[in-house]
Formats: structure tokens, sequence, C-alpha cells
């Protein structure tokens, strides 16, 4: 059972390390080549993120789910799909890659490992948004998970895509990469003053979205091993307690 955890939690750590190095790598990059344009930096940010998010679930899916995201994981443990203590050990393993992702990204653009960004991000537009974004992942999540298991890489990144254009936070959608952008201050950073805000309502927005597919699949319990994609990993796994078959 550890060695099995010890894999799977290693695949979230690994998977949210390259997932922010996309993320502010990307913004980086975009930001330097854009000569200024900002919607063009976004552009380059939003397909490097998108395209980064299908390869990742892809390849770490089948090891441990592929959450990289502290809201889906507790989402997920809430509907008994993963025990409280492996999800406490899967949203360390998120925070931790997501920091050594940001500390890569600034390390292969000569920038220092980590810097407090001044990028604001503040007030109830930026705030509402993130709802929004988050609400949105973990419906996406949820609703794929159930009926189409093999789309939701895709579902997830097309999601995601399209979030950075229609909410006007650009969708962090993820506790972990709110923390992480915070230590970076470039393109993709957001103020440490603004975090809190932010993963208070992802928090919410994710809870929302799974009491709402909860109610409109009341079978959605029994697909919370799959989420985000079927694993085989589970031998030995303590079952959370409080599962609710429909």
């Amino acid at each position: 059972m550890k060695r099995d955890l010890a894999r799977r939690v290693t695949a979230e750590a690994v998977g949210t390390c390259f997932l922010l190095a996309a993320v502010v790598g990307s913004g980086i990059m975009g930001e330097r080549l854009s000569g200024g344009n900002v919607a063009v930096a976004l552009l380059a940010n939003t397909f490097a993120t998108g395209a980064a998010l299908v390869a990742l679930i892809l390849t770490f899916g089948p090891v441990s789910g592929a959450h990289f995201n502290p809201a889906v994981t507790l989402c997920d443990a809430s509907q008994g799909g993963l025990a409280w203590r492996e999800a406490t050990a899967y949203v360390a393993a998120q925070v931790f890659g997501a920091l050594a992702g940001v500390a890569a990204a600034h390390l292969m653009f000569g920038l220092p490992l980590v810097s407090a960004s001044r990028h604001a991000r503040a007030g109830l537009a930026q705030l509402f948004s993130e709802f929004v974004a988050t609400f949105g992942l973990l419906a996406v999540v949820w609703g794929c998970a159930r009926t189409r298991s093999a789309a939701v890489p895709f579902a997830v990144a097309a999601y995601i895509t399209a979030a950075y254009w229609f909410t006007a936070s650009t969708s962090f959608a993820n506790p972990a990469v709110t923390l992480a952008r915070a230590l970076s201050d470039t393109f993709a950073g957001i103020r440490p003053a603004d975090a809190p805000g932010f993963i208070a309502a992802q928090l919410l927005g994710a809870a929302a979205a799974t009491a709402l597919l909860r109610w409109l699949v009341p079978a959605l319990a029994e697909e919370a091993d799959a989420v985000i994609v079927p694993h085989d990993e589970r031998e030995g796994r303590e079952r959370s307690p409080t599962k609710v078959k429909g």
C-alpha cells in the first residue's frame, strides 16, 4: 500500500511540476516575444498550457488519476474516490510540485528561483471569475468521468484553454497553481495578498459543482475512483468509509 501511494504521490508531484513549468515558462516566453502585445502573450500562454495538460494527464493519469489540483483531490475524497489520508498526501505533493515547477521555469529563463509577484488580481470580479472557472472545471471532470472517461484529458484541456479567455482572472482554477504563481513576478503571477481570495473562491466553486453534479447524477460517487482518469494502481488501497452509493 505504501509503495502504491508513493508512486501515485510522485506522479502528482512531477505532473504538477511540469504543469507549472509550462504555465509560467510559456508566460515568460510569450511576454518576451510578443513585443508588449498582451493578447499575443496570453494566446501563447493559453496554447502551451492546454497542450501540456493533455500530455501530462495522458502520461500520469494511469498512475495517480492526474489530479494536479487540490480542489479536484478534495472533491474526489468527499465522494469516496480517495481516502482522506491519501488526499492529504496528494495535496502536499501538488503544492510541492507546483513550487518546483515555478523554480524550474525561472531557472530556465535566468530569473531568481522565487520572486513575490506584483501582478494585482483583486476585486469581486476576479474572485467571481475564479468561482466560475473552478465550478466549470469540476463540472467537466465529473460529467466526463461518468460516461466518457477517455475524453477527460481533452475535455479538461479544452475547458482550461477556453476559460483563459472567458474569465477575467484567466482561470487559475487550482489552489496549488495559485500559491506557486504568487512566487513568480512574471506574466503569469499573482500578488501574494490576492492569492487567499482566489483559493477560497476556487474551493467554493469546486464544492458547488460537486454538489450540483451529485444531485444531477445520484450515482456519481460510483465514478469517483476514475477521477480524473481511470488508474490501475489500487491494490490494497484503503476505501473511504464515507463513500455513499447512489
